[in-house]
């Protein structure tokens, strides 16, 4: 075994621990901080701090259950991937290199997903939350997106010792 063989399902571990013990964070803090961010995914969809455009402002939503019902959907993904990332972090660690990778896969699109597609895309562009000098969650967004993105590239780099990978 070479040491890439060897370094990269290590890499491959540590990283897929990493956003498995941050996603596990975010969701347990959502969970138990639950007003916080509440109040943060309702002004950007009620789009109450944009710079009141009347040709995006329809896209606005300000019933609170609809609101709620996203931010509970947002927790509910997040929990998601958080225990399929830790679930591979164990796979990895145990050198089940095929399962641990699919896991790593699922676990690492869904955060991809919700932070590149969803707060970067639909919060960012569609509700203009770009436009929010108080409830802009862009950067924050790109952090996530960045080192899924790099977790997933190393998890797909590292070397395929059964058929299942």
């Amino acid at each position: 075994m070479t040491t890439t063989s060897r370094t990269i399902p290590l890499a491959a571990t540590v990283l897929t621990g990493t956003v498995a013990l941050y996603m596990a964070l975010v969701a347990f803090g959502n969970i138990t901080d639950f007003g916080t961010n509440q109040q943060f995914v309702r002004h950007v969809l009620a789009m109450d701090t944009t710079f009141k455009d009347e040709d995006l402002m329809w896209r606005a939503i300000t019933t609170r259950w609809i609101q709620d019902a996203a931010y509970v959907a947002i927790i509910v993904w997040e929990t998601v991937a958080a225990l399929l990332l830790v679930y591979a972090t164990w796979l990895w660690a145990r050198r089940g290199q095929g399962p641990a990778r699919r896991f790593s896969t699922y676990g690492l699109l869904m955060v991809l997903l919700l932070f590149g597609a969803g707060f970067m895309a639909i919060g960012g562009e569609w509700f203009a939350m770009w436009q929010s000098a108080d409830w802009n969650g862009l950067d924050a967004a790109l952090r996530v997106v960045l080192l899924s993105g790099v977790a997933l590239l190393v998890v797909q780099a590292a070397p395929r010792t059964d058929a299942a990978g």
